[in-house]
C-alpha cells in the first residue's frame, strides 16, 4: 500500500470571464506540472462567476462547452489530472449544474460530479438559480489512490462523506467557493477536518479567494493532522497523500471497522 500522489491545490481568485479563466489555470498547470504532482485542483465555479446579470446558465450557455475542453487539453498537455468547478447546460430547466469536472492526462474527462446539496442558507439562495445533481458523487483512482469528490456546502453532510468511505474513497477533495463571514473560516476548517478524522482518509478544500471568499485551502491527514493552510491570496499549496499513512491511521484507529451496521446504516 505504498502509493504516494503529489497535489497541488490552486487557490485563486475568478473572474466572471470563462476565457480568463481558463489562461489562468493554464499558468498554474504549468507551475504545479514543475512540483513534481499528479493532480492539480481548482475551486468551484472557476469556470466564471455568476452575477446577477450573468446566472450560471447564461456562463455555460455562451460558453458552449469550451471551457472543459481547454480543461481537457491542459491535462493532456502537461500530464496532470486536473479537478475544476463549473457550469453545465441543464436540459430540462433554465438552472444550471454547479459540476466539477476531473480531466485525465490523456485528455479525457473522467467524470463529473454534479453538486447535491445547495447553499440556500445565511442570505444567498443557489437554488434560485442552480439546479441539484441527483447521483452521489463518485470515486475514481488517480494514480493509483481512490479519490471522491464534494463542493462546498456538501462539507456540512457527513453522511456523504461516510458514503465516499465505504465505497473506498482514501482523498476527498472539496473544491469550493466558501464565503467570508462570521464563524465561516472556523466552520471551514473544523468540517474539513472532522470529515478526514472521522473517515480515517485524507480530505483537501480548494477554495476561492478575493472578496467575497474566505481562501484558507487546507489539507488533512486521516489522523487530522494539518498538512497546509494557504491563507487568503493567491497561491499553490503542495501536499503529498501517502497510503501507508492512512493505513496506519486505520491500523490504529480502526474506527470505520467498528461502525454498528446492524443498527445503522453506512
Amino acid at each position: 500500500m505504498s502509493a504516494l500522489l503529489r497535489i497541488v491545490l490552486a487557490q485563486v481568485e475568478a473572474t466572471p470571464d470563462p476565457a480568463t479563466n481558463l489562461d489562468k489555470a493554464r499558468h498554474r498547470v504549468a507551475r504545479a506540472a514543475e512540483t513534481g504532482a499528479k493532480l492539480v485542483v481548482f475551486p468551484e465555479m472557476f469556470m466564471g462567476l455568476p452575477a446577477k446579470n450573468r446566472p450560471p446558465a447564461l456562463i455555460a450557455t455562451e460558453d458552449d462547452g469550451a471551457f472543459p475542453r481547454g480543461l481537457a487539453a491542459l491535462a493532456a498537455q502537461s500530464g496532470l489530472f486536473i479537478v475544476c468547478g463549473g457550469w453545465e447546460v441543464n436540459p430540462a430547466g433554465p438552472r444550471a449544474y454547479n459540476t466539477a469536472w476531473i480531466m485525465s492526462p490523456s485528455g479525457r474527462m473522467v467524470t463529473a460530479y454534479r453538486k447535491l446539496h445547495l447553499f440556500d442558507a445565511l442570505n444567498r439562495c443557489e437554488s434560485e438559480t442552480m439546479a441539484p445533481g441527483d447521483a452521489p458523487p463518485p470515486v475514481v483512482d488517480i494514480a493509483g489512490v481512490p479519490v471522491g469528490l464534494a463542493i462546498c456546502y456538501d462539507l456540512r453532510f457527513p453522511e456523504l462523506f461516510r458514503d465516499l468511505a465505504r465505497r473506498g474513497a482514501h482523498l476527498v477533495l472539496v473544491p469550493s467557493a466558501w464565503y467570508q463571514g462570521t464563524m465561516k473560516e472556523a466552520h471551514w476548517l473544523t468540517l474539513l477536518r472532522a470529515r478526514a478524522i472521522e473517515n480515517t482518509f485524507y480530505v483537501a478544500g480548494c477554495n476561492l479567494t478575493g472578496v467575497p471568499f474566505s481562501g484558507r485551502s487546507a489539507v488533512f491527514d486521516p489522523f487530522g493532522v494539518p498538512m497546509g493552510d494557504a491563507g487568503e491570496t493567491e497561491t499553490l499549496l503542495e501536499a503529498e497523500i501517502s497510503l501507508d499513512r492512512l493505513a496506519a491511521v486505520r491500523r490504529k484507529l480502526p474506527a470505520l471497522e467498528h461502525r454498528r451496521l446492524d443498527l445503522f446504516r453506512g
